[in-house]
């Protein structure tokens, strides 16, 4: 059997297999096919791969040296299904961004620097550049460290995420529809892109809390009127017919309750999410600081230049933006990741 060199890694509160593009069939078809056999999909539990039966953990990061100047590196995330057989790349993953830049240094896409490397990342899916900056002491890759964030346990190596010209990434503009608030099947919602297309609304206008933890939404029937409300809001995003996409992703919000800035329930797209994605938060931040969207009024700001932390069902998440009042000029967010296995991947026959 032949297999395929592989790198999982641990970045932020999501898990991929990370790939040299070279390691991977050229042709996109015959390389989506390759992938779910290696991570299982589709099967609820993944078990024939390495994926982790969530979305969080059935995730892929492509890497390889930049084509144009301006960056270092090229990153493809690919989305993939779990229960249903697709691969998408209609999004990018700033969790998995996280490892992204440890990844090209330990397969010698880019030197290590002596303390500390800064690497320039392409997205892609976006077209957008992050800058990662990671510890390297010795000129080697560290992933240990202090730094805990919530949703995993124990801690690892800061690893800090630059974001600029994100607005519009995908959809074009930072308000998709036009409209600061919009009315989408009698629920209020702000529609941003802001490097993840998120629908915003209010918990309470969905009919929870805003409070339940990922168990208790699983198994509720709100999933239902979830995808309603993210199919329509994705036609008046540009999206067209997103039944079948990974976006728009829904973000309900409610007045904090744990002394943060606002508390969050996110699905992926239907799913709910363990914690929060590290671009859809930034787009839900930049959302709440528009006058007139929806849940502004339920955002306890911090003092200026202070970061917001957003709750979400496995602690926080803090996101630094400097925003001008109609432009977003940066966006920071602190992560950290972990090198869980180097070696052959096996796919299924």
């Amino acid at each position: 059997m032949t297999g395929v060199r592989c790198m999982l890694l641990r970045g932020g509160t999501s898990k991929g297999a990370y790939f040299l593009a070279e390691d991977l069939p050229a042709d996109p078809e015959t390389r989506d096919d390759l992938l779910m056999r290696i991570m299982g999909t589709p099967d609820p539990r993944q078990i024939d791969g390495v994926g982790g039966a969530q979305p969080v953990t059935s995730k892929v990061a492509i890497v390889s040296t930049a084509t144009e100047a301006g960056h270092d590196i090229d990153y493809l995330f690919l989305q993939l299904g779990v229960e249903e057989p697709t691969v998408s790349d209609r999004q990018t993953c700033g969790n998995l961004l996280a490892g992204v830049g440890q990844f090209a240094v330990e397969r010698g896409l880019v030197p290590a620097g002596a303390d500390r490397t800064t690497v320039r990342v392409r997205l892609i899916n976006t077209g957008t550049i992050a800058v990662s900056t990671f510890a390297t002491p010795g000129g080697e890759v560290d992933y240990s460290g202090g730094t805990a964030i919530s949703g995993v346990p124990g801690t690892a190596a800061p690893v800090e995420l630059d974001f600029t010209e994100t607005e519009g990434s995908v959809c074009g503009s930072l308000l998709p529809t036009g409209n600061v608030r919009d009315t989408v099947g009698g629920i209020e919602v702000s529609c941003v892109d802001n490097g993840m297309p998120v629908v915003v609304a209010r918990a309470e206008d969905l009919g929870i809390t805003g409070y339940e933890d990922v168990d208790e939404l699983a198994g509720s029937a709100l999933a239902e009127r979830i995808d309603a409300l993210r199919v329509e809001a994705g036609k008046l995003m540009g999206l067209g017919d997103v039944s079948g996409s990974s976006v728009p992703k829904t973000t309900l919000v409610a007045a904090p309750r744990d002394g943060g800035a606002i508390c969050t329930r996110t699905f992926i797209p239907v799913k709910p999410h363990p914690s929060i994605g590290v671009l859809g938060g930034v787009s839900v931040v930049t959302a709440l600081l528009l006058d007139g969207a929806v849940g502004r009024e339920l955002l306890e700001a911090p003092a200026e230049g202070e970061p917001v932390e957003i709750e979400h069902p496995s602690g926080k998440l803090a996101v630094a933006i400097e925003f001008d009042g109609s432009r977003v000029r940066r966006s920071t967010v602190i992560r950290t990741a972990r090198k869980l296995f180097d070696g052959t991947v096996f796919p299924r026959p």
